[in-house]
């Protein structure tokens, strides 16, 4: 579900979803859209070396990747900004395609939205190993995880 949340700057990037979607269609190989997916993955800020844990770690991932999520009061309910990082090109770039297309957000679209669109859109859902495909599962899961925790305090 695209919304036009989505075409604000994330405060963790400063490329839109709807922006990423567009060079990804613009470019014809995929040797190309995999060094772009690198280069977004360079692209993310770095993450703090104490926040390096278990409790910040994805589980499911082949590749170590870490996740936080924080939450801001807004006018229409809680957001959540996240920060991430993986020790995997790609798998850097994907984390730098998630916090576009969800840091920022009302908690409430985290845990509705969908990420299968945006992904067979540009074309990564065909394109990933099975191995990188389950760790986007997770590294999505995690992301909604947070969000309807925070749906459903008290």
């Amino acid at each position: 579900m695209m919304t036009s949340q989505n075409a604000t700057t994330s405060p963790v990037s400063a490329l839109t979803i709807d922006s990423i979607i567009e060079d990804f269609e613009f470019l014809d190989n995929w040797d190309d859209r995999y060094r772009y997916l690198i280069e977004l993955g360079r692209k993310l800020p770095p993450f703090p070396e104490d926040e390096r844990t278990e409790d910040t770690k994805v589980q499911g991932c082949a590749s170590q990747v870490w996740l936080i999520s924080h939450p801001t009061k807004a006018v229409d309910g809680t957001h959540l900004d996240f920060v991430g990082d993986s020790d995997a090109h790609i798998v850097r770039g994907l984390v730098a395609i998630l916090l576009a297309l969800y840091s920022g957000r009302p908690v409430a679209e985290i845990a509705a939205t969908d990420p299968t669109p945006v992904f067979e859109r540009i074309g990564l859902k065909d394109h990933l190993t099975p191995q990188r495909s389950n760790g986007l599962r997770s590294m999505v899961e995690r992301i909604r995880s947070d969000a309807r925790a925070i749906l459903s305090a008290p």
